[in-house]
């Protein structure tokens, strides 16, 4: 026998079917809410409100899982590479020998940017921010790609999602080497994904570059944990503005604005330069620990605790032993990453974090291996979009696919009622 909600307001009983999700997840369903009792619901944030059902990503926070597809991150993470994550994110299953060679052959197709593409780059002052600088890149590949994707069409659409998966890297590249002064690197159809990122970014034509393999490593993992995370604020931007029937590069450039904000993919970046301003003050790791742990200091401990994870966020035990690793293949010498190693030991110790389970997250172990790499700190978030390109692609898809109607979010007003209008003279 199905579940009912019963709702008594203003006198009467109504009813609402309430929905179990495949992890036994109970859902109200007040779609016909308004209709029926002419109210609707306040929930600032939406903390409490499901926008659509999805078969892509399940997460629960009070116990620190995370699964895309019914598979654990842990094992994506071990066991399968950045492109084999991809494939399974956006297409439902994780891909045979011969699906994935063929997915890398076709991204590989569309690597190629078009030349007019760098007019736009060169409209940008170098001191633009590189997050900035990609959002209007990817809206503008609209320009070199005006046809809209039948999403229907299966050919379409998977030749759609290798064009984004292959110009996306090479754009999301260009803002650092735009900010550095450098020349554009070209993608190499000879080496892998996450290879190629590392040679678009720091391969100069001077001097000959190598590739190492941990790095790589650490990286693919990185891509991987930020593939998808289920309806955050830049994956519920890019479902809304494709609500409206908006094309693939527009809404997911509507993503990369809303990824932008430190609250969201900024956070490793306001890591680092929490860890700056703690150098400059001395270095004292302590110092701040014991100000975090003052509730009339206004100062917060970045990248410890998250908004959803109430235990530990299970993807930063996944990438501490990949930042262990990089930081010791590559010897750096760094007061700042002293500070966070500082930081990191002591916190996971203190009673006071412990008890709060404040522990390490993703975005304060994926700062230090960026920091470690040389990445400056405002390309940290570019990175978080390349990872979480696959995510957004298949978040559009699962939604267009399904005819979602177009988002349109009610509100309760609080503003003046109706008032009489004054001419001028009586203002």
């Amino acid at each position: 026998m199905s579940k009912t909600a019963i709702l008594e307001f203003d006198g009467q009983k109504y009813e609402f079917p309430v929905l179990v999700g495949s992890e036994n997840e109970p859902a109200i369903d007040i779609d016909k809410l308004r209709a029926l009792t002419g109210a609707i619901t306040l929930d600032p944030g939406y903390k409490n409100s499901g926008s659509c059902k999805s078969e892509i990503t399940f997460l629960d926070g009070e116990e620190g899982i995370l699964r895309y597809r019914g598979y654990a991150i842990e094992d994506l993470a071990d066991k399968a590479n950045f492109l084999e994550v991809s494939y399974l994110v956006i297409f439902g299953e994780l891909p045979t020998k011969t699906q994935l060679a063929q997915f890398e052959t076709d991204i590989r197709k569309y690597t190629l940017v078009n030349e007019e593409m760098k007019n736009i780059l060169d409209g940008f002052p170098r001191s633009a921010h590189p997050m900035g600088v990609l959002s209007s890149l990817t809206s503008a590949l609209t320009a070199f790609n005006p046809k809209v994707v039948n999403v229907d069409n299966e050919k379409e659409m998977y030749e759609a999602v290798c064009k984004t998966m292959g110009k996306f890297l090479v754009i999301a590249t260009w803002t650092y080497r735009k900010s550095m002064g450098f020349p554009l690197n070209y993608y190499d159809n000879t080496t892998g994904y996450v290879e190629n990122f590392l040679r678009l970014m720091f391969e100069l034509p001077t001097e000959p570059y190598s590739i190492n393999a941990k790095v790589v490593n650490a990286l693919d993992k990185l891509f991987i944990l930020h593939a998808d995370h289920e309806q955050n604020c830049s994956t519920s931007t890019v479902r809304i503005v494709g609500s409206s029937h908006a094309g693939l590069f527009a809404s997911i450039s509507a993503g990369v604005s809303a990824l932008w904000g430190p609250l969201h993919g900024g956070a490793n970046q306001a890591v680092l330069e929490m860890l700056e301003a703690i150098q400059k003050d001395g270095g004292d790791a302590d110092k701040y620990l014991a100000k975090a742990k003052d509730k009339d200091d206004p100062f917060r401990l970045m990248g410890f605790g998250h908004r959803v994870y109430k235990n530990f966020d299970p993807r930063a035990k996944i990438i501490k032993k990949a930042a262990d690793e990089v930081l010791l293949t590559l010897g750096v010498n760094d007061p700042i990453l002293e500070i966070a190693k500082k930081l990191e030991e002591s916190a996971l110790v203190d009673e006071y974090f412990v008890s709060r389970k404040l522990y390490p997250n993703v975005d304060f172990y994926s700062g230090i291996i960026y920091r470690a790499l040389g990445i400056p700190t405002d390309m940290f978030t570019v990175l978080f979009a390349i990872g979480r390109l696959p995510g957004w692609i298949a978040q559009w898809k699962e939604m267009r696919i399904n005819k979602e109607p177009i988002g349109r979010p009610r509100q309760i007003y609080t503003g003046h009622p109706l008032r009489d209008f004054k001419t001028m003279d009586n203002r």
